[in-house]
């Protein structure tokens, strides 16, 4: 009995311990909101209020990164979530993940809604369709942000070791889903397969194979009204049947460590990025770097890489910051060339949250927005609604981020990528900027648009 009562008093050290460690973490991470050192927006009640959601986000994140991820039996989760909002996160997306172990082999099944227009083909009119863009991506390292150092947007941090998006995906005539990852493809199989290892090249440290050890991607969505969900499942086929063992002190206190170490990393990391990369806080020239965003206009186009903090392989995207007085709008235009399999564009405030956008039309994708025949994606920021059809909200934000996507699964040549500018103008003077086909709508319009994208929202993110 008094052997028991040793063991239980050294497992209740233990875990006091790292409880302590997991709470130092959390005050670390706050200092973020409150300490002007560390890169945080300028304080506003709003911003103060909005930080400290911003943290809860990464706490809900981090329980479920340590406690429930699991290589040997793996789930998809959500990355970002209505729940987790950070990154300047895209609006239109479901953001999945799932931990692996690249020496192993997984099986992917999903049953899909009709998904001709991955073809090519017309879509379906007011019925049940896939999601416009679908992609797997498979990596290793930590998540982008864990570590709370910018070094790791340094090359070869981590690694991808391969892609498959809804361009390529074979799926089966009764919308059946099936994706293979493993170390090696198995014999006779012709399906869609991602390989999981890499040999050894000159950014391995220890001249070693490497091992994916995540599988990550986007579901985006284009008709917040018809397109559903897909709920995708992942098996490690190694452990089929197989039970995982029960927590120990010793691993529930690992677990307490990364969760405190995960949080108070993503909180500095970010924050660091918007001021260093992005020069949100302006501390730097307006042309000291490319992916700097500047006021109430945009950067260049770039491609998604480790010096952008990630993202989508296949994403074009550009940048800028709104910044507006009551009676101000930004006015913008873009165009492409060729055909993207998806754009759009977000708003999100200075902790890169995206604001409320199911209750606010504070995005806008290709298919939500009007185009007419020259092409030009035109649409106006502005903190009240001046009727045109693309009006993006900012809900009364008067600074944050604006990003805009273009997905192609082929890009074209950089000659032939997007363009996109921006202007700042009077509210009063926001009619003469658009054509006159642009569809003007009522208060009654405004609100059935917004209980499309209610509804939508709620469906995307339901947790039961």
């Amino acid at each position: 009995m008094s052997e028991l009562s040793t063991e239980t008093e050294q497992a209740k050290s233990q875990l006091q311990q790292a409880w302590n460690g997991l709470i130092d973490h959390l005050q670390n991470a706050r200092e973020v909101i409150d300490n002007p050192d560390l890169f945080g927006p300028e304080a506003t009640p709003r911003v103060l209020a909005e930080g400290y959601r911003y943290l809860a986000g990464f706490i809900h994140h981090g329980i479920e990164r340590s406690f429930h991820e699991d290589a040997d039996f793996p789930a998809f989760r959500n990355a970002l979530s209505v729940y987790n909002k950070s990154t300047i996160e895209n609006a239109d997306a479901i953001y999945f993940y799932a931990a692996i172990d690249g020496r192993k082999h997984y099986r992917i099944t999903a049953k899909l809604a009709d998904c001709r227009h991955w073809r090519g083909e017309p879509r379906l009119n007011e019925q049940a369709v896939a999601p416009q863009y679908l992609i797997f991506e498979t990596s290793n390292g930590p998540l982008s942000g864990d570590s709370g150092d910018l070094r790791e947007l340094a090359k070869g941090f981590r690694s991808s070791f391969g892609t498959m998006d809804s361009s390529e995906l074979d799926i089966a005539a009764n919308g059946e889903l099936e994706l293979l990852l493993g170390p090696d493809k198995p014999a006779d199989y012709n399906g869609n397969f991602i390989c999981t290892v890499k040999p050894a090249n000159k950014y391995s440290t220890d001249n070693a194979e490497r091992y994916a050890n995540y599988i990550s991607g986007r579901q985006l969505f284009y008709d917040w009204q018809y397109e559903e969900p897909i709920e995708l499942e992942i098996t490690c086929l190694n452990h089929l049947g197989d039970h995982p063992p029960a927590l120990s002190p010793s691993l529930a206190s690992e677990k307490l460590e990364n969760m405190g170490s995960i949080i108070e990393g993503q909180m500095r990391f970010w924050m660091e990025f918007y001021d260093k990369i992005l020069n949100a806080n302006g501390n730097f020239p307006a042309d000291a770097g490319e992916y700097f965003f500047p006021i109430n206009q945009y950067n260049a186009p770039n491609a998604a890489s480790g010096a952008t903090g990630g993202g989508m392989s296949t994403n074009i995207a550009a940048g800028g910051i709104f910044d507006l007085a009551e009676d101000e709008a930004l006015y913008v235009e873009a165009t492409f060339t060729g055909s993207p399999v998806y754009a759009s564009v977000h708003l999100s405030n200075l902790w890169g949250e995206s604001p409320d956008y199911a209750n606010h039309q504070s995005s806008l994708n290709l298919f939500q927005m009007y185009m007419g025949d020259d092409g030009i994606q035109r649409w106006v920021i502005a903190h009240k609604d001046p009727g045109v059809k693309n009006w993006l909200d900012t809900t009364g934000l008067p600074k944050g981020f604006i990003a805009h996507r273009w997905t192609y699964p082929e890009f074209p040549d950089k000659d032939n990528w997007p363009t996109i500018k921006g202007k700042k103008i009077r509210f009063d003077e926001i009619a003469n900027y658009f054509p006159d086909d642009m569809p003007i709508l009522s208060p009654e319009q405004r609100r059935k648009d917004i209980a499309i994208r209610q509804k939508h929202v709620k469906k995307r993110f339901r947790v039961f």
